[in-house]
């Protein structure tokens, strides 16, 4: 049984809705993360799973159970926030503790489970400390602890290291996503950081304008966007693209005219494409080589050099932005007009009006 289903969920403020009829389905034990740009509802998608916000519409089940309206606090969720949201006048043993005791849990049992925790998040030296005289790192810590102590069923987590350093950021991904492979409980996480989605998840969740745009395993999504948004949105540096026509579909695969008229074979018969149509190729940075023998011509405008890897941004004739993601130090000036070869094998063709990918079986 799925431990969380959202079936036709929606929110509206009036006539404005934002989340617009979600079905997904969460298996127990799962690591999902919502992701998506600013304004596209996802932390309002969690809120509403939590009890924080009510339903326009549809159903939310929990273990089986419809919980639409269940309070927030009888859902057996624990919910960590972008702000940690911590007790400034007690000390972090009492912010932990303050929830269990609420709970009427037996003393013994509340300082076993915050040691327990304390010991799992390495905070055990902070107990006798206040919120002040901690670090951001060190806050969000106790935040997650106090979520821990309460053992819920679920976790729910809102943007939790936006106000962290870039480097911080990094080891409590880490962190995060170590907790949930000793615990096992089910943790759902909402982000902007696509790089956060990739590397934490077993699934995603692709939101834009309240919608799912796609639902799975962050490679499958990866490797097969359904759409443009999706394509662009996952994976960084983000897919390059070039709008173009169709010139001929042959036996084994198409030839496709770039807006900058430069034409280019592709022996793929994978895609639904038909001669004149107007497509969007699409490749990933890191499917791009510079050669003589090029599909096309790009002019350099910014390089960058980090050592074991170099970035090459630039434009084509008509304005499209390139990235080219090379492996080692390249020695490639300003202004340069450069030739680029695409990976045949990792190509991605779209529909150029509707944005939907044309691989064949989508």
């Amino acid at each position: 049984m799925s431990e969380l289903v959202l079936n036709q969920v929606k929110k509206a403020y009036g006539d404005l809705e934002v989340i617009k009829g979600i079905d997904m389905e969460i298996e127990q034990g799962d690591f999902c993360v919502f992701v998506g740009p600013s304004g596209c509802g996802k932390s309002t998608l969690l809120r509403m799973i939590s009890g924080l916000e009510s339903i326009t519409g549809g159903t939310i089940s929990i273990g089986g159970h419809v919980v639409n309206d269940v309070p927030a606090a009888d859902r057996g969720l624990a919910m960590v926030f972008q702000s940690y949201a911590l007790y400034p006048h007690m000390s972090v043993r009492q912010n932990l503790t303050f929830g269990l005791e609420n709970m009427r849990t037996p003393k013994a049992d509340i300082a076993s489970k915050v040691d327990e925790v304390a010991k799992m998040l390495q905070i055990e030296q902070l107990l006798d400390r206040k919120p002040k005289a901690l670090s951001g790192g060190q806050r969000q810590r106790v935040a997650i602890g106090r979520a821990v102590v309460r053992e819920p069923t679920i976790f729910l987590f809102d943007e939790p290291l936006s106000n962290l350093d870039a480097e911080l950021r990094v080891d409590m991904r880490g962190e995060i996503a170590a907790l949930h492979r000793r615990l096992q409980n089910t943790m759902i996480y909402v982000t902007h950081d696509q790089v956060e989605a990739m590397t934490m998840a077993d699934k995603i969740a692709v939101l834009r304008l309240g919608e799912v745009e796609q639902f799975g395993r962050p490679l499958d999504i990866y490797n097969n966007p359904n759409n443009i948004f999706v394509a662009g949105f996952i994976g960084s540096p983000r897919m390059n693209f070039v709008e173009g026509r169709v010139a001929a579909v042959t036996d084994g695969g198409f030839d496709f005219i770039a807006d900058t008229d430069e034409r280019i074979s592709f022996a793929r018969s994978d895609f639904n494409v038909t001669e004149g149509a107007q497509i969007t190729i699409g490749f990933r940075p890191n499917h791009l080589s510079v050669d003589e023998d090029a599909d096309f011509h790009v002019k350099v405008r910014d390089t960058e050099q980090l050592g074991g890897e170099s970035f090459v941004y630039a434009k084509t004739h008509k304005d499209a932005a390139i990235t080219v993601h090379l492996s080692g130090q390249i020695d490639i000036a300003h202004d340069t007009e450069i030739g680029i070869k695409i990976d045949r094998d990792h190509l991605h063709v779209f529909d150029t009006a509707g944005g939907k990918t044309l691989r064949t079986g989508n």
